[in-house]
């Protein structure tokens, strides 16, 4: 009989899957509805709850954010019964409460999951990512080459030209010149408004999004998701933090970070096997949103386990509520 304390992520999978879309079923009333704080709101009320009832004895390593701005699902909270294995939580409750808000395409609920101590304590600052699909030789791309450097090696190792290549990067002003120097190539770029866990995962379904290579600076807990779903379904993230003041610096210490410059891989940020779990809100390239028809809403989630490289993707309908 397998240990109660070690990390059980075939018999935990399909918990966190339950976590993931009770997050979903909770906003998506909210869908299109204008108010980002009340749908992500409700997304954590229902993760937290749904949390609790597993068998774990869980700590939030990435969430809403620091214990005095975030009163649940914060950095540092316990979650689960406390009985059974001790483990390491990352979570995005509603990864793009604007797109839900909007009711625009790739809102997702997002939860990660491995043994206590083997995911990235990232400071709520922002990170330089650099993602690619499955199948290439390591270092194919790197931080140390330009933006068109990366196209052209990643258009060589995939044995296409430059123009072939498509680049996701979040349309943000900062993003104005590397947008610019990836043109340049002839590449094409798939600018989205929000939502970076999902552009990284892009990469790893190339044959579906038509998405080749993730570039860019973003939320730095995303980039822990994104590592960990990567972890699961092969591809290459290298993160790196980016600091604007002393606060954020400050930020980086308390998370025990004392290399300022270090160039994260996607087996630093998650050094041991993890289970991650996805389930679309609004419709998506990745994930169907929620449906609703009279008396039933089904949703669509993904599910995977870096240890077998599982992944499922498991359609959930369910009576509607009264």
């Amino acid at each position: 009989m397998a240990d109660a304390s070690e990390f059980q992520d075939r018999l935990l999978s399909l918990g966190l899957a339950r976590v993931s879309e009770a997050a979903a079923l909770a906003s998506a009333k909210l869908i299109g509805r204008g108010d980002e704080k009340a749908a992500d709101q409700a997304a954590v009320n229902a993760m937290r709850d749904q949390l609790n009832l597993l068998d774990i004895a869980g700590v939030v390593v990435i969430g809403e954010g620091e214990r005095d701005e975030a009163p649940m699902l914060f950095i540092g909270e316990e979650v689960g019964t406390g009985r059974g294995p001790a483990v390491d939580i990352a979570l995005d409750p509603l990864e793009g409460t604007t797109l839900t808000a909007k009711d625009m395409p790739n809102a997702l609920t997002v939860i990660a999951m491995a043994p206590r101590g083997t995911l990235l304590h990232a400071p709520d600052v922002y990170m330089d990512k650099l993602a690619i699909g499955p199948g290439y030789a390591p270092d194919t791309v790197t931080f140390e080459m330009s933006p068109a450097q990366r196209v052209r090696a990643l258009a060589r190792a995939k044995g296409v030209a430059a123009d072939e290549i498509t680049v996701c990067i979040l349309e943000r002003p900062r993003h104005e010149d590397l947008i610019a120097e990836v043109r340049s190539t002839g590449a094409a770029i798939r600018l989205i408004t929000d939502g970076d866990v999902a552009g990284v995962i892009h990469c790893a379904e190339s044959e579906i999004t038509g998405i080749d290579m993730y570039m860019g600076s973003g939320g730095a807990p995303e980039g822990v998701l994104a590592a960990s779903a990567l972890k699961c379904m092969g591809g290459q993230i290298y993160g790196r933090l980016l600091f604007r003041n002393d606060d954020e610096r400050a930020r980086a210490a308390k998370a025990g970070i004392t290399d300022l410059n270090r160039i994260y891989t996607r087996d630093d940020m998650v050094t041991a096997d993890v289970i991650f779990a996805a389930t679309g809100v609004t419709q998506g390239s990745i994930l169907q949103g929620i449906k609703t028809e009279p008396g039933w809403v089904t949703t669509e989630t993904l599910l995977m386990r870096s240890k077998t490289g599982s992944v499922r993707r498991m359609s959930y309908r369910s009576p509607m509520k009264s």
